[in-house]
């Protein structure tokens, strides 16, 4: 349920209808726009009179919510939700790249890498120190020392890094770690996402292979009734019949996320498709469909590389395309 609150409402008339509806073990999360204030009811409403609410001075207006994702409905938060990675926005018009190789594998790689990707216009920087692989032969990540490559990185370039997590009992190593992904086959270890809720670090979180939207969502939602709003959702390509890619890009899902959360929503044009080829246009279509963002494989030698080299643009690809999608962003800001 949400409460829409007319302009500048009386403060004593608020603090009693707030310890109302606390008294009846409901969690009220605020949200303050540009005109009104909406206090979003969690917990069990319908013992909630809503005449009653109605029929307050402060009160323009109160709605039930049917959709089972409280804290990441548009509905309770009109305002698209900006996260702050230091100093780095992302959402509410705030669009960033983030870029770098699949998986670090030297300090070589990783800082040469950070470097090219900076220069060209990345402003965070993506590695993966461990690796989710389909097969237990394949190489798994460089672990802590990766993560400590990814630090050096960062102290050497300035940008912010951003890297997968496993399981809970890593959590410990991320202090350092500016963003925490959650991979596709993670989106719904729940015992994991409950416990990112309980951090305060903005959470990369990737939709499953074969996982609807409000399935996505309702991940999201799991992080956040932990307390941890800083949720960052990501379309990587969904499981289906076609074989060409490595998974359909859900192109669809950008303005359908639009309008059902305030949260940002970024693409991932490699590992959605897996085909360096399919970089290029994937990036540009999603830009143009109004992604917050892109997270994009970059790598210096993807014929050589340790992990999913067949969808790893070159830095000096990527430079190219970085050109093209400022380019294209600015266009669209000029024509809106």
């Amino acid at each position: 349920m949400i409460v829409v609150l007319k302009s500048n409402p009386n403060q004593k008339q608020l603090d009693n209808l707030m310890m109302w509806l606390r008294s009846m073990d409901l969690d009220i999360h605020t949200s303050e726009g540009s005109k009104h204030t909406i206090l979003g009811l969690v917990g069990d409403t319908s013992k909630v009179d809503i005449d009653l609410i109605s029929a307050l001075d402060i009160v323009d207006e109160v709605k039930r919510i049917q959709e089972p994702y409280k804290n990441a409905n548009r509905k309770f938060h009109p305002e698209d939700s900006v996260i702050d990675v230091n100093g780095v926005k992302i959402g509410g018009g705030n669009f960033q790249i983030i870029a770098g190789p699949c998986s670090v594998e030297t300090e070589e790689q990783i800082c040469e890498v950070a470097k090219d990707v900076k220069a060209s216009g990345a402003t965070l920087l993506r590695g993966g120190a461990f690796k989710p692989r389909t097969s237990p032969y394949s190489f798994q990540g460089l672990a802590n020392e990766g993560l400590r490559l990814l630090l050096e990185a960062k102290a050497m370039t300035g940008l912010p890094i951003v890297t997968e997590i496993m399981d809970m009992s890593q959590l410990d190593l991320f202090g350092e770690v500016d963003i925490i992904q959650v991979g596709a086959r993670n989106m719904q270890n729940f015992m994991l996402l409950k416990e990112l809720g309980k951090t305060n670090k903005p959470i990369l979180l990737k939709r499953g292979l074969s996982s609807t939207l409000e399935e996505l969502l309702m991940s999201a939602e799991y992080i956040m009734a932990g307390g941890n709003e800083k949720v960052i959702l990501c379309e990587r390509g969904i499981r289906t019949f076609e074989t060409y890619t490595r998974n359909t890009l859900d192109l669809s899902a950008i303005p359908v996320l639009k309008r059902l959360t305030h949260l940002p929503i970024i693409i991932d044009p490699s590992h959605s498709t897996g085909k360096a080829a399919l970089v290029e246009p994937m990036s540009l279509a999603a830009t143009a469909a109004g992604a917050d963002g892109l997270i994009i494989e970059v790598h210096n030698d993807p014929q050589h590389a340790l992990c999913d080299g067949p969808q790893s643009i070159t830095p000096a690809a990527f430079d190219k395309l970085s050109k093209k999608i400022f380019g294209l962003r600015n266009f669209l800001t000029e024509e809106n």
